[in-house]
């Protein structure tokens, strides 16, 4: 892949403006790898360089397209599907036959975590958070302080969050702490909890800190970044949102006699994918998430034709 993957960047109309830190990141880092070339018949995939940011609608994203499909050949000789593009909020569904195309066909790449109406989980990706934590490799036999943590807004569900705090062997956060106190209590933890939201984000923290992360959702996640590399069963637990703190603790319980030294292994190797380098460094989060697009460059290219 490193070698023979190639991509090319349509010249860009505007100046891009994205809704997240990390895809600018993602971009910037893209455009000065050797993965692009300038020869658009060698390339397996094609960026559009375009702000799908929270402020464009459907109707200008089918422009977008449209100017793309009548200035290049390469968007009708796979209606889009050797294409992709950043949007952390998703593109909205629509009518227009470019919009369609756009949503059904291309990539989109995104933020995590994602509406599940506008990510597709068989095509669509999602990028690895930027980390808050520079955390050394967690040692092999940590001390264990709580068996849950439960940062300031991880949960927010009433009922769940007053059943947490009345339990001993919770530590639930009542206010924001500072960054040194959050780095000691995920190192000190064997678990870390999430409330399946915006500050789930902090997943890959946990994880390099040895905190193996429990998602508390009522539905089956389809957006986990990395999802086509990482075993996510083998590092992550997944609860329901009915059975509040007291089945929660019965399935960590099961987790800690069944499993849990090697799913904490298993949890801080994984952590290295979500790390975002300056300088790209093999299997970093960049690495990774160009090699979930390496696994979609297999596409059907149609004869040219006109289109109408």
């Amino acid at each position: 892949m490193l070698k023979a993957f190639k991509i090319y960047i349509y010249p860009k109309s505007e100046t891009l403006s994205f809704d997240s830190k990390v895809e600018s990141l993602f971009y910037s880092t893209l455009k000065r790898s050797n993965f692009i070339t300038q020869n658009p018949e060698e390339a397996h995939l094609f960026f559009i360089p375009h702000s799908f940011n929270s402020a464009v609608s459907p109707r200008a994203a089918a422009s977008v397209v449209s100017n793309y499909r009548t200035e290049y050949i390469y968007w009708n000789r796979t209606l889009g599907a050797d294409h992709f593009y950043l949007s952390c909020a998703g593109v909205g569904h629509g009518a227009d036959r470019n919009v369609v195309e756009l949503k059904k066909n291309s990539v989109q790449i995104s933020c995590f975590p994602m509406a599940s109406r506008l990510f597709i989980p068989h095509k669509d990706t999602t990028l690895p958070p930027l980390a808050n934590v520079h955390a050394p490799h967690a040692p092999a036999n940590k001390s264990v302080n709580y068996f849950a943590y439960v940062r300031y807004n991880w949960v927010k569900e009433s009922k769940l969050v007053e059943e947490l705090l009345a339990d001993p062997e919770i530590f639930v956060e009542s206010e924001p702490s500072d960054q040194l106190t959050y780095e000691s209590r995920l190192a000190g933890s064997k678990f870390c909890l999430f409330e399946y939201g915006p500050d789930v984000t902090a997943i890959g923290e946990a994880m390099s800190y040895g905190c193996v992360p429990v998602v508390i959702i009522g539905r089956p996640v389809q957006d986990l970044p990395l999802i086509d590399v990482l075993s996510w069963q083998r590092i992550a637990v997944f609860v329901g949102t009915g059975g509040g703190a007291r089945e929660l603790k019965r399935v960590l319980g099961r987790v800690v006699v069944d499993g849990y030294d090697e799913m904490r292994e298993s949890a801080v190797a994984a952590s290295k994918h979500f790390v975002w380098n300056d300088t790209p460094q093999p299997y970093d989060a960049f690495h990774m998430v160009m090699y979930q697009l390496w696994l979609r460059r297999h596409t059907i290219r149609y004869a040219e034709r006109e289109w109408v």
